[in-house]
């Protein structure tokens, strides 16, 4: 595909977490793969998967090449806790290794156990620091690390020990674990370095995570919460890059207004 002035893309740095592309990957495409799909958009940024590696050895450079020939911006989401068992998780260098060799600019993990952790916080995160790579935790699904007071908790000791580490805020995230999206923008916003944005839809108690306007979540003044300076990534399943480009209209317009 090429680039067309219809999909001109608003000044605010817009992001694609290839969740949107999951369709794809399910029928056997890389990630590589789906990031040339996507090529239309002209997204400024590609927020690849870790899950969704099936050969890391092979991917890495390929996708390596397809960032760089696209001049895109590529952010790293980890599907694994910063603390287990109140430990800092020894596999978090090897992550870390891994998105040094596709030049990720941004890597996203999840907090874990912080709760039991009782050691020096900025000498134990000290030796992630030394590879250059924005470090952001998220709110998840789950209740150990996808609500407001553990990660309020963890932003504050952060803070309070100088550690770069900050926050991405995802939006449609909240509805799994229970917490109320708006109070949680204005309780953790001031921590978000990079926002998801998606919608969810609640049918018997169990939410379900649709594009924007598909569900019950008032996102559009949720986003006029946070900051209004940092990336914005789609991420939710999309059926075709008509419902990608629909997502993107309705987010340009709402950071644009």
């Amino acid at each position: 595909m090429t680039k067309s002035e219809d999909f001109k893309m608003s000044t605010r740095k817009i992001s694609a977490n290839l969740l949107l592309l999951v369709n794809e990957w399910n029928n056997g495409k890389t990630q590589a793969e789906m990031i040339s799909e996507l090529d239309s958009m002209d997204f400024s940024a590609v927020e690849i998967r870790r899950e969704y590696f099936r050969d890391l050895v092979q991917e890495i450079p390929e996708i390596s090449s397809v960032v760089q020939s696209r001049n895109l911006d590529l952010y790293y989401s980890v599907p694994d806790e910063v603390f287990v068992d109140g430990k800092l998780n020894p596999k978090l260098e090897e992550y870390l290794k891994e998105a040094q060799q596709m030049n990720v600019s941004k890597i996203k993990w999840n907090i874990g156990d912080f709760e039991h952790f009782s050691g020096n916080l900025k000498e134990t995160l000290e030796p992630l620091m030394k590879y250059g790579i924005e470090i952001n935790i998220e709110n998840d699904q789950t209740q150990t690390s996808g609500r407001i007071e553990p990660i309020k908790k963890f932003m504050k000791a952060v803070q309070d020990s100088n550690s770069d580490i900050g926050y991405v805020y995802d939006l449609g995230n909240w509805p799994f674990t229970g917490d109320d999206a708006m109070e949680a923008s204005k309780e953790l916003g001031q921590f978000a370095r990079y926002i998801h944005v998606k919608d969810v839809e609640i049918t018997d108690g169990k939410p379900d995570v649709k594009p924007l306007d598909g569900g019950q979540i008032d996102w559009r003044s949720i986003l006029d919460v946070l900051p209004s300076d940092v990336p914005i990534a789609l991420e939710y399943p999309a059926d075709s890059l008509q419902v990608i480009k629909n997502g993107i209209d309705k987010l340009e317009e709402a950071v644009d207004k």
